[in-house]
Protein backbone atom coordinates (compact mmCIF):
# COMPACT_ATOMS: atom_id res chain seq x y z
CA UNK A 1 0.00 0.00 0.00
CA UNK A 2 1.38 3.40 -0.99
CA UNK A 3 2.08 5.97 1.71
CA UNK A 4 0.87 9.57 1.52
CA UNK A 5 4.02 10.84 -0.18
CA UNK A 6 3.97 8.11 -2.84
CA UNK A 7 0.30 8.85 -3.46
CA UNK A 8 1.07 12.53 -3.98
CA UNK A 9 3.58 11.65 -6.71
CA UNK A 10 1.13 9.25 -8.34
CA UNK A 11 -1.69 11.81 -8.26
CA UNK A 12 0.52 14.39 -9.93
CA UNK A 13 1.71 12.03 -12.64
CA UNK A 14 -1.82 10.79 -13.35
CA UNK A 15 -3.17 14.36 -13.30
CA UNK A 16 -5.92 13.45 -10.84
CA UNK A 17 -7.99 16.09 -9.05
CA UNK A 18 -7.28 15.88 -5.33
CA UNK A 19 -6.36 17.89 -2.24
CA UNK A 20 -4.01 17.38 0.69
CA UNK A 21 -5.35 18.08 4.18
CA UNK A 22 -2.89 18.58 7.07
CA UNK A 23 -3.51 19.30 10.74
CA UNK A 24 -1.28 22.28 11.48
CA UNK A 25 -2.34 23.09 15.06
CA UNK A 26 -4.39 21.58 17.87
CA UNK A 27 -5.57 22.87 21.23
CA UNK A 28 -6.94 20.75 24.03
CA UNK A 29 -8.20 17.20 23.50
CA UNK A 30 -8.32 16.15 19.82
CA UNK A 31 -8.46 12.79 17.99
CA UNK A 32 -5.12 13.41 16.24
CA UNK A 33 -2.34 15.95 16.58
CA UNK A 34 -0.43 18.29 14.26
CA UNK A 35 1.07 16.53 11.26
CA UNK A 36 -1.80 14.12 10.59
CA UNK A 37 -2.59 14.03 6.87
CA UNK A 38 -5.40 13.01 4.55
CA UNK A 39 -5.80 13.08 0.77
CA UNK A 40 -9.25 13.71 -0.69
CA UNK A 41 -10.09 12.99 -4.34
CA UNK A 42 -12.86 14.73 -6.26
CA UNK A 43 -14.98 11.56 -6.08
CA UNK A 44 -14.72 11.81 -2.24
CA UNK A 45 -12.34 8.86 -1.97
CA UNK A 46 -9.82 9.42 0.83
CA UNK A 47 -6.44 8.14 2.00
CA UNK A 48 -5.20 8.74 5.53
CA UNK A 49 -7.23 10.45 8.25
CA UNK A 50 -7.38 13.64 10.27
CA UNK A 51 -9.47 12.15 13.06
CA UNK A 52 -12.69 10.67 11.71
CA UNK A 53 -16.24 11.52 12.72
CA UNK A 54 -18.09 14.67 11.74
CA UNK A 55 -14.81 16.61 11.66
CA UNK A 56 -13.52 14.44 8.84
CA UNK A 57 -16.86 14.62 7.01
CA UNK A 58 -16.70 18.44 7.03
CA UNK A 59 -13.04 18.50 6.04
CA UNK A 60 -13.86 16.33 3.01
CA UNK A 61 -16.50 18.89 2.03
CA UNK A 62 -13.95 21.70 2.48
CA UNK A 63 -11.42 19.76 0.38
CA UNK A 64 -13.92 19.36 -2.46
CA UNK A 65 -14.36 23.15 -2.48
CA UNK A 66 -10.59 23.62 -2.60
CA UNK A 67 -10.37 21.20 -5.54
CA UNK A 68 -13.08 23.11 -7.43
CA UNK A 69 -11.58 26.54 -6.75
CA UNK A 70 -7.92 25.47 -6.89
CA UNK A 71 -7.20 27.75 -3.92
CA UNK A 72 -5.68 26.67 -0.61
CA UNK A 73 -7.57 27.22 2.63
CA UNK A 74 -6.90 27.02 6.37
CA UNK A 75 -9.89 26.38 8.66
CA UNK A 76 -10.12 26.17 12.43
CA UNK A 77 -12.64 23.65 13.80
CA UNK A 78 -14.00 23.79 17.36
CA UNK A 79 -14.93 20.18 17.96
CA UNK A 80 -17.79 20.74 20.43
CA UNK A 81 -19.33 23.89 18.94
CA UNK A 82 -18.86 23.02 15.24
CA UNK A 83 -19.09 19.23 15.20
CA UNK A 84 -20.73 18.11 18.47
CA UNK A 85 -17.70 15.96 19.24
CA UNK A 86 -17.00 15.37 22.92
CA UNK A 87 -13.20 15.71 22.59
CA UNK A 88 -13.59 19.39 23.40
CA UNK A 89 -10.51 20.81 21.72
CA UNK A 90 -9.91 22.61 18.43
CA UNK A 91 -8.09 21.66 15.24
CA UNK A 92 -6.70 23.88 12.49
CA UNK A 93 -6.50 22.16 9.10
CA UNK A 94 -4.67 23.44 6.04
CA UNK A 95 -6.00 22.19 2.70
CA UNK A 96 -4.26 22.71 -0.63
CA UNK A 97 -4.98 21.42 -4.12
CA UNK A 98 -2.43 18.91 -5.38
CA UNK A 99 -0.91 20.56 -8.42
CA UNK A 100 -0.89 18.58 -11.62
CA UNK A 101 2.51 17.85 -13.09
CA UNK A 102 3.52 20.35 -15.76
CA UNK A 103 5.43 18.88 -18.68
CA UNK A 104 7.90 20.91 -20.72
CA UNK A 105 8.82 19.33 -24.06
CA UNK A 106 11.90 20.80 -25.70
CA UNK A 107 12.39 19.79 -29.33
CA UNK A 108 16.05 20.23 -30.19
CA UNK A 109 19.04 19.92 -27.90
CA UNK A 110 21.38 22.72 -28.94
CA UNK A 111 23.02 25.39 -26.80
CA UNK A 112 19.83 27.40 -26.19
CA UNK A 113 17.90 24.27 -25.27
CA UNK A 114 20.57 23.34 -22.75
CA UNK A 115 20.32 26.77 -21.12
CA UNK A 116 16.51 26.64 -21.08
CA UNK A 117 16.64 23.32 -19.29
CA UNK A 118 19.19 24.60 -16.78
CA UNK A 119 16.82 27.41 -15.78
CA UNK A 120 13.68 25.26 -15.85
CA UNK A 121 14.87 22.36 -13.67
CA UNK A 122 14.41 24.19 -10.33
CA UNK A 123 10.84 25.08 -11.32
CA UNK A 124 7.70 22.95 -11.13
CA UNK A 125 8.19 21.14 -14.45
CA UNK A 126 9.11 17.71 -15.71
CA UNK A 127 11.48 18.38 -18.62
CA UNK A 128 11.60 16.19 -21.73
CA UNK A 129 14.15 16.73 -24.52
CA UNK A 130 13.69 15.26 -28.00
CA UNK A 131 16.51 15.11 -30.53
CA UNK A 132 17.50 12.55 -33.15
CA UNK A 133 21.18 13.44 -33.39
CA UNK A 134 23.84 11.03 -32.16
CA UNK A 135 25.87 11.91 -29.04
CA UNK A 136 23.71 14.96 -28.32
CA UNK A 137 22.45 13.34 -25.11
CA UNK A 138 25.93 13.86 -23.65
CA UNK A 139 24.92 17.51 -23.13
CA UNK A 140 22.39 16.38 -20.53
CA UNK A 141 24.21 13.58 -18.75
CA UNK A 142 24.27 15.45 -15.42
CA UNK A 143 20.78 16.93 -15.66
CA UNK A 144 17.52 15.55 -14.35
CA UNK A 145 15.82 15.44 -17.74
CA UNK A 146 14.03 12.81 -19.75
CA UNK A 147 16.05 12.63 -22.96
CA UNK A 148 14.42 10.94 -25.97
CA UNK A 149 16.79 10.04 -28.78
CA UNK A 150 14.40 9.87 -31.71
CA UNK A 151 12.94 11.84 -34.59
CA UNK A 152 10.12 14.20 -33.66
CA UNK A 153 7.67 12.40 -35.97
CA UNK A 154 8.11 9.25 -33.90
CA UNK A 155 7.67 11.08 -30.60
CA UNK A 156 4.79 13.48 -31.30
CA UNK A 157 2.01 10.85 -31.28
CA UNK A 158 3.12 9.93 -27.73
CA UNK A 159 3.09 13.49 -26.43
CA UNK A 160 0.51 14.12 -23.70
CA UNK A 161 -1.27 17.26 -24.88
CA UNK A 162 -3.27 18.92 -22.11
CA UNK A 163 -3.71 22.38 -20.51
CA UNK A 164 -0.48 21.85 -18.54
CA UNK A 165 1.67 21.02 -21.58
CA UNK A 166 4.46 23.47 -22.48
CA UNK A 167 6.29 23.09 -25.80
CA UNK A 168 9.51 24.74 -26.99
CA UNK A 169 10.53 24.22 -30.62
CA UNK A 170 14.20 24.87 -31.35
CA UNK A 171 15.56 22.07 -33.53
CA UNK A 172 18.54 22.24 -35.87
CA UNK A 173 16.37 22.34 -39.03
CA UNK A 174 13.69 24.86 -40.02
CA UNK A 175 11.54 22.20 -41.65
CA UNK A 176 11.59 20.16 -38.45
CA UNK A 177 10.43 23.23 -36.54
CA UNK A 178 7.55 23.76 -38.98
CA UNK A 179 6.51 20.11 -38.90
CA UNK A 180 6.38 20.15 -35.10
CA UNK A 181 4.48 23.43 -35.08
CA UNK A 182 1.94 22.11 -37.59
CA UNK A 183 1.35 19.02 -35.46
CA UNK A 184 0.98 20.93 -32.19
CA UNK A 185 -0.87 24.10 -33.17
CA UNK A 186 -4.36 22.55 -33.01
CA UNK A 187 -3.71 20.53 -29.84
CA UNK A 188 -4.43 21.65 -26.26
CA UNK A 189 -1.44 23.25 -24.56
CA UNK A 190 -0.49 25.96 -22.06
CA UNK A 191 2.44 27.27 -24.10
CA UNK A 192 3.71 26.69 -27.63
CA UNK A 193 6.74 28.59 -28.89
CA UNK A 194 9.08 28.40 -31.88
CA UNK A 195 12.51 29.98 -32.19
CA UNK A 196 13.62 31.95 -35.23
CA UNK A 197 14.05 35.28 -36.93
CA UNK A 198 11.39 37.65 -38.19
CA UNK A 199 11.95 36.27 -41.70
CA UNK A 200 11.58 32.66 -40.56
CA UNK A 201 8.37 33.53 -38.73
CA UNK A 202 6.97 35.35 -41.79
CA UNK A 203 7.78 32.42 -44.09
CA UNK A 204 6.22 29.97 -41.66
CA UNK A 205 3.03 32.01 -41.35
CA UNK A 206 2.75 32.35 -45.15
CA UNK A 207 3.21 28.62 -45.72
CA UNK A 208 0.68 27.72 -43.05
CA UNK A 209 -1.87 30.21 -44.41
CA UNK A 210 -1.40 29.15 -48.05
CA UNK A 211 -1.69 25.45 -47.22
CA UNK A 212 -4.65 25.81 -44.89
CA UNK A 213 -2.66 24.53 -41.89
CA UNK A 214 -3.47 27.40 -39.54
CA UNK A 215 -5.33 30.68 -39.31
CA UNK A 216 -4.46 34.03 -37.79
CA UNK A 217 -6.46 33.01 -34.74
CA UNK A 218 -4.31 29.89 -34.38
CA UNK A 219 -1.12 31.94 -34.54
CA UNK A 220 -2.31 34.21 -31.74
CA UNK A 221 -1.76 31.23 -29.41
CA UNK A 222 1.84 30.70 -30.57
CA UNK A 223 4.86 32.55 -29.17
CA UNK A 224 7.18 33.15 -32.11
CA UNK A 225 9.80 34.39 -31.96
CA UNK A 226 9.86 32.95 -28.44
CA UNK A 227 10.24 34.94 -25.27
CA UNK A 228 10.50 38.61 -24.35
CA UNK A 229 12.65 41.13 -26.19
CA UNK A 230 15.43 41.85 -23.69
CA UNK A 231 18.13 42.48 -26.27
CA UNK A 232 19.36 38.92 -25.79
CA UNK A 233 22.51 37.84 -27.63
CA UNK A 234 24.05 34.78 -25.98
CA UNK A 235 22.29 31.41 -25.63
CA UNK A 236 21.95 31.98 -21.89
CA UNK A 237 20.33 35.40 -22.37
CA UNK A 238 17.97 34.05 -25.03
CA UNK A 239 17.04 31.19 -22.71
CA UNK A 240 16.26 33.64 -19.91
CA UNK A 241 13.85 35.53 -22.17
CA UNK A 242 12.09 32.27 -23.11
CA UNK A 243 11.91 30.91 -19.56
CA UNK A 244 10.52 34.25 -18.36
CA UNK A 245 7.71 33.96 -20.90
CA UNK A 246 6.92 30.38 -19.88
CA UNK A 247 6.80 31.38 -16.21
CA UNK A 248 4.51 34.30 -17.03
CA UNK A 249 2.14 31.98 -18.89
CA UNK A 250 2.17 29.52 -15.97
CA UNK A 251 1.52 32.17 -13.34
CA UNK A 252 -1.14 34.01 -15.30
CA UNK A 253 -2.93 30.85 -16.36
CA UNK A 254 -6.69 31.27 -16.19
CA UNK A 255 -6.47 35.05 -16.53
CA UNK A 256 -7.69 36.63 -19.73
CA UNK A 257 -4.74 38.47 -21.28
CA UNK A 258 -4.97 41.78 -23.06
CA UNK A 259 -4.13 41.73 -26.77
CA UNK A 260 -0.60 42.99 -26.18
CA UNK A 261 -0.02 40.12 -23.71
CA UNK A 262 -0.97 37.42 -26.20
CA UNK A 263 2.05 35.52 -27.50
CA UNK A 264 1.60 36.83 -31.04
CA UNK A 265 1.83 40.43 -29.81
CA UNK A 266 4.22 40.12 -26.92
CA UNK A 267 7.38 41.79 -28.21
CA UNK A 268 9.30 43.38 -31.02
CA UNK A 269 11.78 41.09 -32.67
CA UNK A 270 15.36 41.03 -31.48
CA UNK A 271 17.76 40.67 -34.43
CA UNK A 272 20.07 38.48 -32.39
CA UNK A 273 17.24 36.09 -31.59
CA UNK A 274 18.09 32.75 -33.16
CA UNK A 275 19.62 29.42 -32.28
CA UNK A 276 23.14 30.80 -31.96
CA UNK A 277 25.37 27.80 -32.29
CA UNK A 278 27.03 25.70 -34.93
CA UNK A 279 24.52 22.87 -34.55
CA UNK A 280 21.51 25.10 -34.02
CA UNK A 281 18.83 26.85 -35.97
CA UNK A 282 19.83 29.72 -38.20
CA UNK A 283 18.14 33.09 -38.20
CA UNK A 284 16.47 32.80 -41.61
Amino acid sequence: MLNIYQLLTEIQSKRENAALCVITETQGSTPLKAGAKMIVWEDQKIAGTIGGGNLEFRVIENALTVIRNQKASSIKHHLVKDHHMCCGGSVTIYIEPILKLKNLYVFGAGHIAKEIIRYMLPLDFKVHVVDERNNIADNFVDQDTHFVHTNHNSFLPQLDFNPDTYIVICTHLHEYDREILAYCIHKPFAYLGMIGSRRKVAITRARFFNNGIATESDFQKVDMPMGFDIGAISPAEIAISIVAKIVEVKNRKGQKPSEKELPGFNHKFNNHYAEADSIGNGCC
